[in-house]
This record gives C-alpha cells, structure tokens and sequence, in this order.
C-alpha cells in the first residue's frame, strides 16, 4: 500500500456491511497511516433478507439497526467521515440518469480524492453493486485524465478469476484481525452466521478465515 502519494480515499459501496468483509482491513490502514478516509454509503440496506440470526430485526426496524450498525463499524474503524445518502435500497439501477455520477462527481471534487475503492463492474453479483461500480466508472471518466482518482474495485462473481485472472492489488491485513472480526460483529443482523463459522474449528471455519481474515484483494481498473 502506497501511504505517501494519497490525499484522500473515497469508498463507495451501496450497502451497510459492503466495507466490512473484503475492505475493512484496508480502511483502517490507510487511516491508522493517517491518511483521510470517506465512507460514501449510498442506501441503509433495508430491503435486505437477513433480518438476524436469528431473526431480531422486523422489515420496519431494519432501517434503523442498519445505520446502526455501520455507525458502529465506521467507530472501529476510526471513521471519522461517514456519509449516509439515502438512496432507496435495491433500485439504484432505476436511479434517474446521471444522479449517481453526480454524487459521486462531486465527492471526489470536495474531497480532492486520489484513490476510489468500490465494487468491479459487471463482476459483482448485485445490482445495487452493478450500478454504484457504473456510476464510479462514468464520473470518474468524464474527469480531465490528470484528475482522476486511481480505481481499486472489489470482484467476486464466479467467473472473476477466469475473465480477470489473480487480483493485482493484495493487502496484508495481519494485525488488524481482531479490529476487523469487531467490524463484522458490528453488523451482526447481516453477519451472524459467518461470525459463527469463522470461530468454528471446522474445515468451514478454516476456509472462511483464509478467505476473509488474512488478505483483501483487489483489481486495478484502468479507463482507455
């Protein structure tokens, strides 16, 4: 990871937990290295499935323990800039035209961000994640080439490894495993049963820690 040359990381996923499981060792990096870090969360995840495990959370409460909850992780983190914007769950790709691009057009100009971390486009499963990597992809192309912040996308669709090959940005997470098992546990109506199988002494367990617990994975994504 490359501290001295980034002004100001921006993250933007569309759900409460997103930064949690494949970001969260990377965040607080980049901030305990002292370099500024915006969490732009674009919806509260409350048209979610997981209502708990087991269920605790009703479909009218879920709004409010999501926020909760990712006002939770940013503290552990050592978040200071949290930006909840509201946009209604599950239907960012109905989003008039151009409105995520200009959200995240003028994050980047405020923040005079270097490097923006967020979902790979078509290799991210959701459409709520499709459509935030789109709009990602359209601001940041429509910037002056001198300007643009560097692109480190998250992918995990099933073809990633066969279309992409192996990610070219890996961060060693050791030392932040404790600090990140507390972001996961901050969202526990989304992450109970993984916290379950990551403290199993199972085979289960064991691969759930290798895959989440010692190193975040990345791909660069360069725009022609």
């Amino acid at each position: 990871m490359d501290f001295a040359n980034e002004n100001h990381v921006l993250v933007v996923f569309p759900h409460p937990d997103d930064e949690a499981f494949g970001v969260s060792g990377t965040i607080m990096k980049y901030i305990d290295a002292g370099v500024p870090v915006t969490y732009a969360c674009l919806t509260f995840g409350d048209m979610g499935r997981m209502l708990g495990y087991p269920p605790f959370a009703t479909r009218e409460s879920l709004r409010a323990i999501r926020k909760a909850e990712v006002e939770e992780s940013a503290r552990v983190m050592g978040l200071k800039d949290l930006r909840l914007l509201g946009f209604r769950d599950k239907t960012l790709e109905f989003e008039e035209k151009g409105i995520l691009k200009e959200v995240i057009t003028n994050l980047v100009e405020e923040l005079s961000t270097t490097r923006i971390i967020s979902f790979y486009p078509g290799y991210s499963v959701h459409p709520d994640h499709e459509a935030t990597a789109d709009a990602v992809i359209e601001a940041v192309k429509d910037m002056p080439i001198k300007d643009r912040p560097k692109l480190q996308m998250v992918a995990f669709d099933n073809r990633t490894f066969d279309d992409l090959g192996e990610p070219d940005i890996v961060n060693d997470i050791d030392g932040y495993t404790d600090r990140k098992m507390e972001v996961m546990a901050a969202h526990r109506s989304q992450t109970g049963k993984l916290l379950e199988d990551l403290a199993a002494d199972t085979q289960q367990g064991d691969d759930a820690r290798n895959r989440w617990m010692k190193y975040e994975n990345f791909y660069s994504y360069e725009i022609d």
